[in-house]
């Protein structure tokens, strides 16, 4: 099942989604179409994991080794956002880049979770968009909190996809578009750490709980963007995540 969270009609609601994605049924039973709603991230997060060089080819594509453990970030909740929504290009960016990642979804909390038991502890997955900017880097391998904690720099959703409607999402195709152009492919095999053993890495030193996020990592295929880009993040049998780029004023920023 397909799970969202909107706001309409004054209120936030969790929905399901119609076969055919055009519509969502509220918890009440009434209808409404998707286009008519604000997509809001689907679901309200504890602690959001990042990973950085998960994909071998993306760590080749920026000069570096595969990392030999988990390169971990934490990420603050208002970094997200929803489906169709925008993101701020700061004025002084100009390597401003989408990253299309697979997110895992925790469902059943733990510590010291075995890699074959992970499956288990699984709610479902949902498509992120962590978007980077070079310029703000402090080194590749350790992002500052400036880029990967701007307010609205995390696009994700639309919706989360329960646990055992994904057969395998350690074989899907990643892609993303901009304006409409793919830019970007890899498939979720080409993790250096796998989701069982992310897991099991988390949970050996610190408690996971529900609603905990792990964002998985991107492959190869960095595009810089500009404001006005509308970029798609697509993950096979999960979604297809849309976001779009504005300018913002280099004093706001």
């Amino acid at each position: 099942m397909r799970r969202a969270r909107i706001a309409w009609n004054g209120g936030v609601h969790e929905a399901v989604v119609s076969a055919d994605a055009q519509s969502l049924r509220l918890a009440d039973g009434r209808e409404v179409a998707a286009d008519a709603v604000t997509w809001l991230p689907p679901v309200v997060p504890k602690t959001i994991f990042a990973l950085g060089l998960n994909y071998a080819d993306h760590a080749a594509e920026l000069a570096f080794a595969p990392p030999k453990e988990p390169l971990v970030f934490l990420k603050g909740p208002n970094a997200l956002i929803g489906h169709n929504a925008t993101t701020r290009r700061p004025a002084d960016a100009n390597q401003m880049h989408y990253e299309c990642e697979l997110a895992v979804v925790i469902g059943r909390g733990g510590r010291g979770i075995r890699a074959e038991d992970a499956h288990d502890h699984v709610a479902g997955y949902t498509v992120a968009n962590d978007y980077a900017i070079r310029e703000y880097l402090e080194n590749y391998y350790r992002p500052n909190l400036r880029v990967k904690n701007r307010d609205g720099c995390t696009p994700i959703g639309p919706w989360m996809v329960d646990r055992d409607d994904v057969a395998d999402p350690m074989d899907l195709a990643l892609r993303t578009l901009v304006n409409g152009v793919e830019v970007q492919s890899g498939r979720t095999n080409d993790m250096i750490f796998a989701i069982p053993d992310l897991i099991a890495f988390l949970s050996s030193f610190m408690t996971l709980n529900p609603g905990d996020l792990i964002l998985t990592g991107t492959p190869h295929g960095v595009v810089y963007l500009q404001p006005g880009d509308v970029v798609t993040t697509e993950v096979e049998g999960v979604g297809a995540l849309t976001n779009s780029l504005v300018a913002e004023d280099l004093k706001s920023a």
